[in-house]
């Protein structure tokens, strides 16, 4: 076994990445993990985010190697104290304490993260850096839909349901060849977030203790599991068609009204009947018509061209997104799923400021 010592940080904890480069004859010999890295997959469990968990089962994995001796693993340093928790996003207070350690131990650090590989570098640290790689495969939930797929709902000791048609026409069919369990559908989940955290056109939008809502790619994910529902359960919708503004075949004058003087126009409908749909259609218009057009979503789920800015409102404070909506001074804004008191004040706020926003 070689002796060559070899520090891991979160990041690819988390990715899974350790035992991948085990595997692949890339990293042997003595593993040390920090406290610091377990305190944070603990914290990361304990709210629960799916990442936590994904890594404390990357370390059992480590285990089960160590205990068949094919490499050597060890814990070292200390929990981060309040300081050190209170400040690791932003002051990188615990990278630091995965940095020291590394030092110390003059050892490889192995990350998956930019910043902390530059800063360890600059140090004098040797560096292993994992470049996350885009997997080409489907996602196990894509099998389940086809060409006039609206929705999949999953629950556990369910069959799987699909929602087919088009908005105001549709139907539901069972769609799986046996009813899923417990497993099956935390399975489907750990995959899911898993890829969402590799793929470049993924993003984890929200992690609660109950509920992650995803995008990726084109397909909205929710998924909910105990305290907040009772049992484990996935919906994941796509868009079956992308609509232009010139498909609705509107009356003249509130065609008019939305393509030159949309200023505060709000969009109304019941659920399903394809108000988001009718937004982007919009969206995609004043954008080729040259405008800098910009949509303030919650959650980012509109499929729009990649001039189109989105900005997250579960991201970010209204205040903060009233403050760069006003110094950027876009032409069109598409405020999309505007649900309570605080979303009406914000679009009340930009339209009297005198922006174009449709809600």
């Amino acid at each position: 076994m070689d002796d060559k010592k070899y520090v891991v940080d979160t990041s690819v904890v988390v990715e899974r990445a350790v035992t991948k480069l085990f595997k692949n004859k890339k990293i042997s010999g003595n593993i040390i993990v920090p406290r610091a890295v377990l305190a944070e997959l603990e914290h990361q469990a304990n709210t629960g985010q799916e990442i936590g968990f994904l890594g404390l089962e990357e370390l059992q994995a480590l285990q089960k190697l160590h205990s068949e001796e094919k490499i050597k693993l060890s814990f070292a340093g200390d929990r981060p104290n309040l300081y050190q928790k209170a400040y690791a996003k932003d002051g990188g207070e615990v990278d630091a304490l995965i940095r020291d350690i590394a030092y110390n131990e003059s050892a490889v650090l192995v990350t998956a993260d930019k910043v902390q590989s530059e800063s360890a570098k600059a140090l004098g640290i040797e560096v292993q850096y994992y470049h996350r790689q885009e997997m080409k495969d489907k996602l196990g939930i894509e099998e389940f839909f086809d060409s006039e797929t609206m929705s999949i709902h999953i629950k556990e000791d369910c069959l799987v349901k699909a929602k087919k048609g088009k908005p105001g026409e549709w139907r539901l069919d069972d769609v799986s060849p046996k009813v899923l369990s417990q497993l099956d559908v935390q399975f489907l989940t750990k995959e899911i977030v898993e890829r969402s955290r590799i793929e470049p056109n993924a993003f984890i939008e929200i992690s609660r203790e109950g509920s992650t809502i995803v995008q990726y790619k084109d397909y909205r994910i929710v998924i909910a599991k105990p305290p907040v529902s009772d049992g484990w359960e996935i919906t994941a919708v796509k868009p079956i068609k992308v609509l232009k503004i010139e498909d609705y075949n509107l009356p003249e004058k509130i065609a008019e009204r939305v393509k030159s003087k949309a200023r505060g126009v709000i969009i109304a409908g019941t659920t399903g009947s394809g108000k988001s749909t009718f937004a982007q259609s919009l969206a995609e218009y004043y954008a080729s018509h040259n405008f800098i057009t910009k949509t303030v979503e919650s959650p980012r789920s509109l499929i729009l061209s990649k001039e189109i800015t989105q900005y997250s409102k579960n991201l970010a404070s209204s205040d903060e997104i009233h403050d760069i909506l006003f110094l950027s001074r876009p032409d069109y804004i598409i405020f999309d799923e505007m649900r309570n008191t605080p979303d009406f004040e914000l679009y009340t706020d930009l339209r009297l400021g005198g922006s174009n926003v449709l809600g």
